[in-house]
């Protein structure tokens, strides 16, 4: 972490169906309503090379991605989203919400493609040259129950939301490994609790962390 950041980093993370991109938009509404300036962004994306990548490496019909190119894509995107979008947020004393961050590509790489947990970590930090979330909301969510909630709409699932649920399991057990060894860096929330109960209790955690 920059030694000259002075905002506050937050990432949500957790499987596909888990409730992010709501908690996420609450948290902003929320934190504006208290003064603060919030830049709310996604990965991959946030950036124009990112949002190219995300559909690069997410839509289906681009051919065959093998698992090494889709870890070096996320990379890519991640490292031009935390150079120009977190830590000029972070310099303005701004409070930076992204949905996903390093974790998911130590999930999905690192343990769901096999790649190696260690490896995919090490070059996501060269890539973000050590940036760090001051807090990681996890929403902890069965496979099976994300994938209900995914397909509950139009039923259309991107290229890493359609595998099958033995992926997503290896995931969640990731996501759940990394928090349990840095307890105080997360917050881990059970995705099937009500949202206004969600949004409660990270809203009172993030309270805490507001310079």
């Amino acid at each position: 972490m920059s030694t000259n950041k002075r905002g506050l980093f937050i990432a949500f993370e957790g499987g596909d169906g888990a409730g992010k991109s709501t908690q996420s938009a609450l948290l902003t509404d929320s934190l504006r309503a208290l003064g603060r300036t919030v830049v709310s962004t996604r990965e991959p994306g946030g950036t124009p090379i990112g949002e190219r990548l995300r559909a690069l490496v997410l839509d289906h019909g681009h051919g065959e991605i093998d698992p090494r190119s889709e870890a070096l894509i996320f990379a890519a995107a991640r490292a031009a989203h935390a150079s120009q979008v977190i830590r000029p947020a972070l310099r303005r004393n701004e409070v930076v919400l992204t949905d996903r961050y390093i974790d998911s590509s130590v999930a999905y790489q690192g343990a769901g493609r096999s790649l190696g947990e260690d490896r995919v970590l090490s070059l996501n930090e060269w890539a973000t040259d050590g940036l760090r979330p001051d807090l990681t909301v996890l929403l902890d969510v069965p496979p099976a129950e994300g994938r209900d909630r995914r397909t509950a709409g139009d039923g259309s699932e991107d290229r890493l939301e359609s595998e099958p649920d033995d992926f997503h399991a290896r995931i969640r057990r990731t996501f759940l490994d990394l928090a349990a060894a840095d307890p105080d860096r997360y917050l881990v929330l059970d995705a099937r609790r009500a949202v206004e109960e969600l949004s409660r209790r990270i809203l009172d955690r993030v309270k805490m962390l507001l310079p």
